[in-house]
Formats: C-alpha cells, sequence, structure tokens
C-alpha cells in the first residue's frame, strides 16, 4: 500500500461516529440516555448537507435529459454548462462581460471536494530536496491536509481565532517557509467560522503569492449563502490588480451549497489558464468527467439566481432565531457568511457535543475534529462545536432551544 495512506487523520466523522457509539449502543438497546430528553426526535446539525428542496425546474431539466445517460460525458464538459458557469462568475463578481473565456479559464468538475484534493497532485513537485508546503487555516476542512499529505507535501497550519478574527494572518508565515511554499488553501467564506476575507486582504495575500512563487486555491463554495453584503472572490482581486489572466489564482465553485444539489457533485475550477491547462492532462487521465444529464441541470441552475436568493431569505431567518434564542446564554459569534456557527461552549466542544446528542438527541461536530494542535499544543478548535444552519426553519428553532437547555444545565 502507498505508505502516504498511514498519514491520513480519521476523518471528523469517524471521530464523531466513535463518541457517539456508546450512547447510541443504550438507544439501540431501548436504554434511557442520561434524561428522559432523548425521546425528543433527532436532529442533526453536524454535517454541511442542505436540506431545502432542490428547485422543481433543475430537477425537471435533469429528467428530461436522462436519454444522456448512454453517452460518455466529455472530461472539459459541454460548452453550454462552460458558458452558463463563466457568465455567472462574470456578472456575480463583477469581472466584466467577456473576462472568463469558457474555453481557457473555466473547467467543470464533480463538486468541490474532489477538485481541491486532485489540484494538489497538479501543483506539487516533491522531487526537490525541500519539503513542499501547503499553507492552510487552523481549523480547516479536511481535504486540505489529506491532499497534501497524498501529494507528499507538509501541511503548515495557520491559526484562527477569536482574537484575529478567525483570519489567517498567512504574512506571518516565516520567509523560509514561504519561499518552499508550493499551493494555499485559502477558504472564504470560512469553513467552519463563516468569516471572510475582504477584497483588500485578498489583494495582498495574491501579492505574496507572486513574491514567493505559489498557487493560491481559492474554496469559495459557501460565497452564495451571504446575510449583508455578497463576499468578495479571489479572481475579483485578480482583476483589481492588473491580473487579467489571473495569474497563480484558482477559484473553486459549487451547487452543493448554492443550489442545494450535494448529490449532483457538480462544480467549477476557474483562473489561471496556464495552470488549468495542466490539470486538464491529469483530469483526463483520472476518469472524473460529469454526467451530461447532470451537466443540463447544472447549466440550468447556474443560469438562475432567483433560488438562490430564496435561500438566502431562509438561511437569514434560520441565523436571527439561532441568535436570538443563543444569544442570551452562550457566545455567539455572527458569522459573515455561510451557513454555520462556529460556537464557543461550556466544557469544550467534544463533551459538550456529547451531552447534547445523549441528553436532547442533537448531533454537532466538535470543533477540535476540525483543527489540529499549535506549537503550544492547543487545538484552536477545541473549545467550539460546529453547528450547520442546514435543517428545517422549524426543526432548526426547535434544536436551538436544546442547544441553549443543555449549555444552561452544564
Amino acid at each position: 500500500m502507498n505508505p502516504l495512506l498511514r498519514q491520513l487523520h480519521p476523518y471528523p466523522f469517524e471521530k464523531l461516529a466513535d463518541l457517539l457509539a456508546p450512547a447510541r449502543r443504550l438507544q439501540a438497546e431501548g436504554e434511557p440516555f442520561a434524561s428522559p430528553a432523548y425521546r425528543h426526535a433527532p436532529i442533526n446539525l453536524s454535517i454541511g448537507e442542505p436540506k431545502h428542496a432542490v428547485p422543481p425546474f433543475i430537477r425537471q431539466v435533469m429528467a428530461d435529459a436522462l436519454d444522456d445517460i448512454g453517452v460518455y460525458p466529455t472530461t472539459r464538459g459541454e460548452q453550454g454548462l462552460r458558458r452558463a458557469m463563466a457568465t455567472w462568475l462574470e456578472g456575480r463578481f463583477q469581472l466584466g462581460q467577456g473576462r472568463v473565456d469558457p474555453e481557457r479559464h473555466l473547467l467543470p468538475v464533480n463538486g468541490t471536494r474532489e477538485a481541491l484534493f486532485s489540484i494538489a497532485q497538479a501543483v506539487i513537485d516533491a522531487r526537490g530536496l525541500a519539503k513542499p508546503a501547503v499553507l492552510m487555516p487552523n481549523p480547516f476542512y479536511q481535504i486540505y491536509e489529506g491532499a497534501t499529505f497524498m501529494a507528499g507535501g507538509e501541511p503548515i497550519y495557520v491559526t484562527c481565532t477569536a482574537a484575529n478574527g478567525f483570519i489567517p494572518d498567512y504574512q506571518a508565515v516565516p520567509a523560509a517557509v514561504l519561499e518552499r511554499t508550493a499551493l494555499l488553501y485559502l477558504c472564504s467564506p470560512s469553513n467552519p467560522t463563516g468569516a471572510v476575507f475582504s477584497l483588500e486582504a485578498l489583494m495582498r495575500l495574491i501579492e505574496l503569492a507572486h513574491r514567493h512563487q505559489f498557487v493560491l486555491a481559492a474554496d469559495e463554495c459557501y460565497s452564495e449563502i451571504w446575510y449583508d453584503q455578497p463576499p468578495p472572490g479571489l479572481l475579483q482581486a485578480a482583476q483589481h490588480l492588473g491580473l487579467d489572466q489571473f495569474e497563480q489564482c484558482l477559484v473553486f465553485h459549487s451547487l452543493s451549497k448554492r443550489s442545494n444539489m450535494p448529490g449532483a457533485r457538480s462544480g467549477f475550477v476557474a483562473g489561471d489558464p496556464k495552470l488549468l491547462e495542466h490539470y486538464f492532462r491529469l483530469r483526463t487521465y483520472t476518469g472524473c468527467a460529469t454526467p451530461r444529464f447532470i451537466q443540463q441541470a447544472a447549466t440550468a441552475a447556474w443560469s438562475d439566481e432567483s433560488h438562490v436568493q430564496e435561500n438566502q431569505v431562509i438561511y437569514r431567518q434560520k441565523l436571527e432565531d439561532a441568535i436570538t434564542i443563543l444569544g442570551p446564554v452562550l457566545p455567539v459569534t455572527r458569522p459573515d457568511a455561510g451557513f454555520y456557527l462556529w460556537l464557543q461552549v461550556p466544557g469544550g466542544g467534544e463533551s459538550f457535543a456529547r451531552r447534547l446528542y445523549e441528553r436532547y438527541h442533537v448531533t454537532v461536530l466538535p470543533g477540535a475534529y476540525l483543527g489540529r494542535p499549535d506549537a503550544a499544543g492547543n487545538n484552536p478548535g477545541a473549545p467550539y462545536v460546529r453547528i450547520a444552519l442546514v435543517a428545517s426553519v422549524a426543526e432548526n428553532r426547535e434544536a436551538m432551544l436544546r442547544i441553549a437547555q443543555c449549555a444552561v444545565e452544564t
């Protein structure tokens, strides 16, 4: 077996399953939990899987295209899909009509997870004497770390705390590390904290990447779930710097959150055409072309904004409910965007998550499972739980009431 596999940590949801296993065994055996409250219906807020309905017109387009199931899809995707993606990107991030060439600046992918992993295989050259460094926020989406290990790189964790607004200070990374950096993973809006890089911060990051010659991979899959103003994007910042070809910049977008389509596994990567040319060569070998009937549905989804706006209204309602209910008993930090609450809880995230499940049948993710210890041995995620506001408005409100009650009892 590939020895690099030994470096992979158990995935967060494996750890969560182990944490909750004793309570689940008691439940399966018909034994009461620590409180009669276990009889509450279960509510799972641990996974970022939207529960809002897929818009009917998208479902219909997919159904009408099912005859395409008998045709091999191409790696580059249908021209109509790439055109729809490019048009959306230009409009959403104020790039201007014709600034994104569907033939050169963009590739469809099977969701951002697959692309964020595989881009490391294309970018990182592990043949040199110095091990390539890959910068990433801490806490973080675990794909960044796994991709780094499997490409032969070294993950460099840049801590995010309330003190720095949960924005990793990549500028403070030592010059010796920056000189061997091959790739930087940027997540804005952040999973799990909901923090957003300003346009000015993105521009400074691009300047840092050009100074030290590394690639920026911006995970922007939560960009369409926002509360006060739309988050800026990396390509938008590149254009402000006069980088017409988005040099050294790649952005990753998906329909999973924007259009409630996580099962479709449809997204795209866009940016520097020279990088995408090499990445396309890798993708022709990995056999991950998007099925044509999904491409048709994706084309319809990227071409419509009304369902996205309806989504935003629902998420705003759920966020306001959460803040209203939790605010009096817990220190709630309002996220700038995304659908997660990064909630500091009494006793630390792991013990709170276990108690919450045992007593109130609500599942949340301990923050420590998304982080790694810093130089002092402290995991920045340990005091927190991540709560995904993905359930219905009614279920979300009920879950917040149970979380508040659990906090009061702790």
